[in-house]
């Protein structure tokens, strides 16, 4: 069975990280690259980030020139820098003035946010591309949709116990 390529639309990000992260999985991730040419990959892990009430979030101390972002309407890119050298890329999920952000976690061939990003030279100057519109940066479907599972979000030791046992990393279940 074959799909046409549809380009997701403002509508599909505008519904919750909660339901969105799971339903990325399988979605192409592509990046119009400087020379013109267009990469393709399938998203393979995501997690999410939910609210000011998350301490794993970075809206969790509310809005700030960084998180400001987190609070518009879906359909932008977060981009942040973590540890000083990894770019990372979130799809701000959700209606305006609620904080939520789903991390693209990893892409066939990448595991790892920082690995992904590298290959796609996604970087800060990315940071806010509205990815409903954008010719650099956005989200396709071709109707493939892949089991998956789901388990506690990596990497968030600084988290309250209660958020960093939430069942919101979701990744391919190869079995």
């Amino acid at each position: 069975m074959t799909f046409d390529m549809e380009r997701l639309y403002k509508e599909f990000y505008e519904n919750s990280a909660k339901d969105l992260a799971p339903q990325l999985l399988g979605k192409l991730l592509c990046r119009r690259m400087t020379k013109g040419d267009v990469i393709k990959v399938r998203i393979t892990e995501s997690e999410i980030y939910y609210g000011e009430s998350d301490t794993a979030c970075h809206a969790h101390k509310g809005k700030t020139e960084r998180t400001k972002i987190m609070y518009e309407s879906g359909g932008a890119a977060y981009i942040y820098l973590c540890y000083g050298i990894h770019n990372l890329l979130n799809i701000v999920t959700g209606k305006e003035g609620f904080p939520e952000a789903v991390l693209i976690r990893g892409v066939e061939g990448f595991n790892g946010p920082g690995k992904l990003t590298k290959y796609l030279s996604i970087d800060r100057s990315l940071n806010g591309e509205n990815m409903i519109n954008s010719e650099k940066l956005w989200l396709e479907s071709d109707g493939f949709i892949p089991k998956y599972k789901a388990s506690k979000r990596i990497g968030i030791d600084y988290a309250s116990e209660e958020d960093k046992n939430r069942m919101w990393r979701f990744f391919w279940n190869t079995e």
